[in-house]
């Protein structure tokens, strides 16, 4: 096992090199993945996967995405200590444990049921201070609404006006939307009924769907 960790570890300060050269400045971002480990998200059978640039498939049929993505979402959103976040897919709970590194405060909501019960007890112990609920994702979390940040992991078919309207003034919401593939949109909520959208290009999320799964 101790093996294992020096391997990864290594693994992992290769991974951080790559995120720089593919155009990842901001050094929160970095620090929060030099803080993480992402194999602790993963099954031990996928862990000599967990430090390339690939997406991953879960064993709940779900994926966790690429580092590059991962960090690239984040800087986009730009938070500081303190920053209040919500995410929209939990997913393996790797999203939201950067967010935590990076001083956020995370609420993350997650449609599947068993995927909630596998991811909240890591994020328990690897980021305890983030929120995990179950629930719809394109209802948001409106408990403790409004947000500084938000950010959807999956891939929705249009801007849901729940997540806008949860978003403070000035606030940032970043989201990829389509269907087939997505374009990359950061959202800044000028006013109630004004917003200035940035397109970033293509990307492969799953799709971002309605309703809770109970199984």
């Amino acid at each position: 096992m101790a093996t294992d960790n020096f391997l990864l570890l290594g693994q992992k300060k290769r991974m951080i090199e790559q995120l720089r050269q593919k155009g990842i400045t901001d050094e929160n971002v970095l620090q929060a993945f030099d803080k993480m480990e992402r194999h602790r998200f993963l099954e031990s059978l996928l862990w000599p996967q967990a430090y390339e640039d690939i997406a991953i498939k879960l064993t709940t049929d779900q994926t966790i995405s690429k580092p590059s993505t991962v960090a690239f979402q984040s800087q986009l959103l730009e938070v500081s200590k303190g920053t209040k976040v919500l995410e929209i897919g939990t997913g393996s709970g790797f999203q939201a444990a950067i967010l935590y590194a990076m001083g956020a405060k995370v609420y993350t909501v997650e449609r599947q049921i068993a995927l909630f019960k596998r991811t909240k007890p890591l994020l328990e112990k690897l980021a305890p201070s983030v929120v995990t609920y179950y629930g719809d994702g394109f209802k948001g979390y409106p408990q403790f609404a409004p947000y500084d940040r938000v950010i959807v992991t999956c891939g929705a078919p249009d801007i849901p006006q729940a997540l806008l309207d949860q978003l403070v003034i000035g606030g940032i919401m970043v989201i990829p939307v389509g269907t087939e593939s997505q374009i990359m949109k950061k959202i800044v909520k000028i006013s109630d009924t004004e917003y200035e959208e940035t397109d970033y290009g293509d990307f492969l999320f799953v799709p971002m769907l309605k309703e809770r799964v109970r199984k």
